[in-house]
């Protein structure tokens, strides 16, 4: 389970550090650079497909279309949740009960069900036919998918909070919205910082909808599209592969690190006595 020794150099490669060395080429491939009959571009376009770890592999490219994509679905997720996680848990009106229950209704249809028809409205709209057009209806998507639970998390946390506080905030002059600014979402911290997370964690590990949408434009894929492309690539190296697989780990794990931080309940506790 240990690794007697840890291969670095892998992740300078991909991290565009150091440029790949002749040794990670495959024997395979350096047995056919001795077949005779081919002339030294040739050989040297094929030595060049493993030397420049860019052309094989964009790690950083990729990184940072994920990383823009999930942190933009888990911002707007997580802002339209604050205010409609408010409207079901501090306003009364006919069918709030319906639509409290019915959002979580999302999951109870498969992504494989949907991924079909979703596409097929995305290609009648038009978005599909050019590249920001399909990372836009990815980012519906991914809106959609974190909406509920968001809505479900922040609005059971709210009612934690005392109404007292807005009802102290409407007599100093303050409209609803300005309590939700000064008033609901700073006592929220720490549950904005889990929705945010939760949403993010899942738009970076989302592999269904983004190998449909966005197939076809392979600068702008995502790490999961992009690493089961080089895993099943002829340049594919191992050592390539699990080092890729790694640092697609590591904004999860500090995700992760950072709600276990941050998330402490009862900050609003004791701040009035009811």
């Amino acid at each position: 389970m240990i690794p007697i020794k840890i291969n670095l150099g892998a992740y300078k490669e991909l991290l565009g550090i150091k440029k790949a060395q002749d040794s990670r080429i495959p024997e395979t491939i350096k047995k056919l650079l001795n077949n005779p009959l081919l002339t030294e571009e040739k050989k040297e376009a094929i030595l060049a497909k493993y030397r420049s770890t860019g052309d094989v592999f964009p790690f950083l490219r990729y990184f940072l279309n994920s990383f823009l994509l999930s942190a933009s679905a888990a911002t707007v997720s997580m802002l339209l949740a604050v205010f409609g996680a408010y409207s079901l848990s501090r306003l009364r009106f006919r069918g709030r009960v319906i639509i409290q229950r019915g959002v979580l209704f999302v999951y109870m249809v498969g992504g494989v069900l949907l991924m079909v028809p979703l596409y097929q409205m995305s290609v009648k709209v038009g978005l599909a036919k050019s590249v920001w057009g399909s990372l836009l209806s990815l980012l519906l998507i991914y809106i959609i998918q974190t909406l509920p639970v968001s809505l479900y998390m922040l609005g059971n946390y709210f009612r934690t909070i005392p109404y007292s506080f807005e009802e102290a905030a409407a007599m100093d002059g303050y409209s609803r919205i300005q309590a939700i600014l000064v008033i609901i979402m700073p006592l929220s911290v720490p549950m904005l910082i889990t929705v945010f997370v939760y949403c993010f964690i899942i738009a970076w590990n989302e592999y269904l909808f983004a190998s449909v949408f966005l197939k076809q434009f392979h600068d702008f894929q995502t790490l999961p599209l992009a690493l089961q492309s080089l895993f099943v690539s002829k340049n594919a190296i191992w050592d390539r592969i699990m080092s890729a697989s790694m640092l697609t780990l590591i904004p999860v794990i500090v995700c992760f690190m950072f709600v276990m931080r941050n998330l402490t309940g009862g900050l609003s506790e004791g701040g009035v006595k009811e």
